[in-house]
């Protein structure tokens, strides 16, 4: 998460004063992170449903037609707004896909931005940044869930160990030895490729 400018406060009471600039500023701030979530949370049959990019575009577009009922309590809670609205959209597009039947196999996937650095790198490190970003979410996907709910919450949300403990119903120590151990687990896997 990017600190550089107003912050967050500032630009939510921008952004309920109507402005639109102050929306995007906020939206792009927590983009990164976003599309890290999303493609964490959507899991491989949605991923093969669905571009994670449309995905994201998606959960931007609700919360721009809903951010008028966001009430600010903190830094972080923005944050866990906005994920929230994502959360809601994957369960969403998944229940629809579970309804309808869909097979992944026949939709022809979309292309994805997802592992593109911004900044004008050049091929060779978007196709490093694209590597890394295939190992590090193939690896969630091996994970059990509350392993990789504890690095969702503690690294892609920012949740501070007494948040996630308060969210879990544990005491901080236990999230920090669950981060730990899926931290080392996810590093393990991210090495087996």
């Amino acid at each position: 998460m990017s600190d550089v400018g107003p912050d967050s406060q500032f630009l939510v009471a921008a952004v309920h004063r109507g402005d639109a600039a102050a929306l995007d500023a906020l939206l792009r701030r927590h983009l990164p992170d976003l599309m890290v979530f999303v493609r964490a949370k959507s899991g491989p049959r949605l991923r093969a449903q669905e571009s994670c990019s449309d995905l994201v575009q998606t959960v931007c577009r609700e919360a721009l037609q809903s951010v008028e009922h966001y009430e600010w309590r903190g830094e972080g809670s923005f944050r866990r707004w906005l994920f929230t609205v994502a959360m809601n959209k994957l369960r969403n597009r998944a229940d629809f896909h579970a309804a309808e039947r869909r097979d992944a196999a026949r939709v022809i996937a979309g292309t994805d931005a997802v592992g593109e650095t911004p900044g004008g790198f050049g091929p060779s490190q978007h196709a490093i940044a694209g590597e890394v970003s295939a190992k590090f979410e193939a690896g969630l996907d091996r994970l059990d869930e509350d392993q990789r709910e504890v690095i969702l919450m503690a690294r892609v949300i920012g949740m501070s160990h007494a948040e996630i403990a308060a969210e879990l119903g544990i005491n901080e120590g236990a999230v920090r030895t669950r981060l730990s151990r899926a931290l080392a687990r996810l590093a393990t896997l991210m090495a087996a490729g």
